[in-house]
């Protein structure tokens, strides 16, 4: 009985895959969703993931800061406003965990030379998105915009610093966003894959108390840059 229900089960797996893909990509697919596109606004929610790394810039030549990134987790909702037919304006507002290693050189002590950057970010997009012609099922797009975030684990108000072992930046920053994507209407949802690239525009590093820190001193600037990979669902 159990070989027959995995046999079963993995028919009708198999099936609906060939839908699926007779759906989105078959010579005469049937079209989903047609009126979707007529509503002036609708909602959805992103699950992603993130890569985190820091643009540093140095005021004297000197040995790089190493920066070990790591995998980090996206979750949001998604506010879509119709402008026109093929330009929206989303608001994608989320909750990003992340953490990055500053490995300094120069230092014979692990406790000195590494940093580790753990980022709580609560993330405010505010993004055009431009959609191409509908065909059939498929409808790819390219967005761009600008975002302002929010670190809860910025450690902006501790007075010590890194001679204590910790490393701080401020709370909010700026940056401006890039990125495509495509539009997959299956029967009652749109599901939406998406590349994206994040780039500072302020410098987040709040300095150590003593103005030629190891740690702080010879660094002009450090903003934050990232690639976000989010799956949204409408």
């Amino acid at each position: 009985m159990k070989k027959i229900v995995v046999i079963i089960l993995l028919a009708l797996s198999v099936k609906g895959n060939s839908q699926f893909k007779k759906s989105m990509f078959g010579k005469d697919p049937i079209i989903n969703l047609e009126n979707f596109q007529k509503a002036r606004v609708y909602y959805g929610f992103y699950l992603g993931f993130n890569s985190f790394d820091f643009k540093i810039d140095y005021r004297t030549v000197s040995p790089d800061i190493l920066v070990s990134k790591t995998t980090g987790f996206n979750v949001g909702i998604v506010g879509d406003l119709k402008l026109q037919e093929y330009i929206n304006l989303r608001f994608e507002p989320g909750l990003y965990y992340t953490k990055r290693d500053l490995n300094y050189p120069g230092f014979t002590s692990k406790a000195d030379a590494l940093r580790e950057v753990n980022s709580t970010y609560i993330h405010l997009p505010l993004l055009l998105k431009f959609s191409s012609l509908r065909t059939g099922n498929i409808r790819p797009y390219i967005v761009g915009g600008v975002s302002t975030t929010l670190n809860l684990s910025s450690n902006s108000k501790s007075k010590d610093d890194n001679y204590e072992q910790k490393f701080r930046v401020k709370p909010w920053t700026k940056s401006y966003e890039l990125g495509f994507g495509i539009d997959l209407f299956a029967e009652y949802f749109i599901f939406s894959p998406s590349i994206r690239g994040v780039f500072g525009l302020s410098d987040e590093l709040i300095r150590d108390n003593n103005p030629n820190s190891p740690w702080t001193g010879n660094i002009e600037s450090l903003k934050s840059r990232a690639v976000l990979i989010n799956f949204t669902f409408h």
